[in-house]
C-alpha cells in the first residue's frame, strides 16, 4: 500500500504542476505512465486518472473563492452582478468545448491518443508560443514609445483591450471557448490553447490565465462527477483498501500542488512573458519522441 501511495503522489505532483501550466498534461502523464504502473484495477485507474482533476479544480475554488462567490455578503449588489457576470462569461466559454467534447471524443481517443500526436502538438504550440510572444514583445516597444513613458515603463498588460477577467465579454468568452475545443487534442493542454486564445482574442496574459482557470471549473469538475457516477453505479466499482488511499492521495497532492503552481505562474506573467514555456514544450515533445522512437526501434 505505501508504494502506490508514492505512485500516487508522484503522479497528483505532475497533475498539479501541469493542469495549469500550459506545458500539457497529458504529454507529462504519458511519460510518467511509462515509469510508474499503478498496481489497480484498469477501472478504477480509468476513475483516478479523471478524478484527480477535482483536487486540481478545489484549488481553483479555494483560491479564487472570494472573487467567483456571487453570494459574498462583503460584495456590494454591484459587485455581486459582477460576478453572475462573470460566471455568464465562463458558462459561454464553455458551450464550444462541451459541443465539441460530445460528438468527437471517443474518436479523438481511439485515433489520436498517442505519443506521436501528444509530441507534435508539444512542439507545434510551442512554437506558437513563441512566435506570438515576440510579436507581443514588439508590440510591447511601439506601445511604450506610443505612450511616452520611456522612463517609467507601463505593464504589458496595460497594451492589451481587455486587461482583466471582468472586462471579458461575450465575443470574446466564446472566441476563448473555441480556441479551448483544441484542446481535444492530446498533447494541446487546455491551458495552453485558452491562454493562446485570449491572447489573439486581446486578452492580457493575466486575463487569460484566470479566465482559463475558470474556464475548467464546469468542464473539469462536472466531468469528474460523472466519470464517478458511471464508474460506481454503472459498472459497479467496488474500491479496495489499497485504491481509497491512492485516490486520497492523488487528489490532496493535486490539490496542495495546484495551489502552488497557480500561484506561481500568476507572479511569473507579472514580469515575464510565455516563451520559456513554449522552448520547454519543445523539449518535451523532442524527449517524447525521441523515447518513443527508441522504444519502437528496439521493441
Amino acid at each position: 500500500m505505501f508504494i502506490e501511495a508514492i505512485k500516487a503522489f508522484i503522479i497528483g505532483l505532475v497533475e498539479g504542476l501541469t493542469e495549469w501550466l500550459p506545458i500539457s498534461s497529458t504529454g507529462h502523464m504519458i511519460l510518467v505512465d511509462e515509469f510508474i504502473k499503478l498496481d489497480v484495477s484498469s477501472t478504477f485507474l480509468e476513475l483516478f486518472l479523471v478524478v484527480i482533476q477535482i483536487g486540481a479544480i478545489m484549488a481553483v475554488i479555494i483560491l479564487y473563492f472570494t472573487k467567483l462567490n456571487p453570494f459574498s455578503r462583503k460584495k456590494t449588489p454591484v459587485q455581486r452582478k459582477e460576478t453572475w457576470r462573470l460566471w455568464g462569461m465562463v458558462v459561454i466559454g464553455c458551450i464550444p468545448a462541451a459541443i465539441v467534447g460530445l460528438l468527437f471524443d471517443d474518436w479523438v481517443t481511439e485515433h489520436l491518443h498517442n505519443a506521436w500526436v501528444v509530441a507534435a502538438m508539444l512542439i507545434l504550440y510551442g512554437i506558437v508560443f513563441i512566435v506570438l510572444e515576440r510579436r507581443n514583445r514588439r508590440r510591447y516597444v511601439q506601445f511604450v514609445h506610443d505612450s511616452g513613458q520611456l522612463d517609467d515603463k507601463p505593464s504589458p498588460d496595460e497594451m492589451f483591450p481587455i486587461k482583466t477577467v471582468d472586462e471579458i465579454g461575450p465575443a470574446a468568452a466564446i472566441k476563448i471557448g473555441l480556441f479551448q475545443c483544441l484542446a481535444i487534442i492530446p498533447g494541446t493542454s487546455r491551458s495552453g490553447a485558452t491562454i493562446i486564445g485570449g491572447m489573439l482574442t486581446g486578452c492580457s496574459r493575466t486575463a487569460s490565465a484566470e479566465f482559463t482557470f475558470f474556464l475548467a471549473i464546469p468542464i473539469m469538475f462536472g466531468w469528474g462527477i460523472v466519470k464517478a457516477f458511471k464508474t460506481f453505479v454503472t459498472a459497479g466499482l467496488v474500491m479496495t483498501a489499497t485504491e481509497v488511499v491512492v485516490l486520497v492521495v492523488g487528489i490532496v497532492t493535486a490539490f496542495v500542488v495546484s495551489v502552488l503552481s497557480i500561484k506561481f505562474l500568476m507572479g511569473y506573467i507579472k514580469n515575464n512573458d510565455f516563451t520559456a514555456f513554449g522552448v520547454y514544450r519543445i523539449i518535451i515533445g523532442i524527449v517524447v519522441l525521441g523515447y518513443f522512437g527508441i522504444k519502437l526501434m528496439v521493441g
